[in-house]
């Protein structure tokens, strides 16, 4: 089995969407707040987990794997 065929280590995968979720969380709750002032919370999260979703499917996934696959 060669390195790039084996699986990425969970630890590190975890370790590195952490890295590229966190701040998105964080951008996403400060630019909602202004809009969604007096929402419940549950009304927040329905914007807002869409947006995490997609974006960590289609952008910060696949820059992970490409960008740091070889340490995964």
């Amino acid at each position: 089995m060669t390195s790039s065929s084996r699986p990425p280590s969970r630890p590190r995968l975890a370790v590195f969407v952490f890295l590229g979720v966190y701040p998105l969380v964080t951008l996403a709750l400060y630019g909602l707040a202004p809009m969604t002032e007096g929402w419940t919370i549950w009304q927040r999260n329905l914007v807002m987990v869409p947006i995490i979703v997609v974006s960590m499917i289609w952008v910060i996934i696949p820059r992970i794997h490409r960008h740091f696959g070889r340490w995964l």
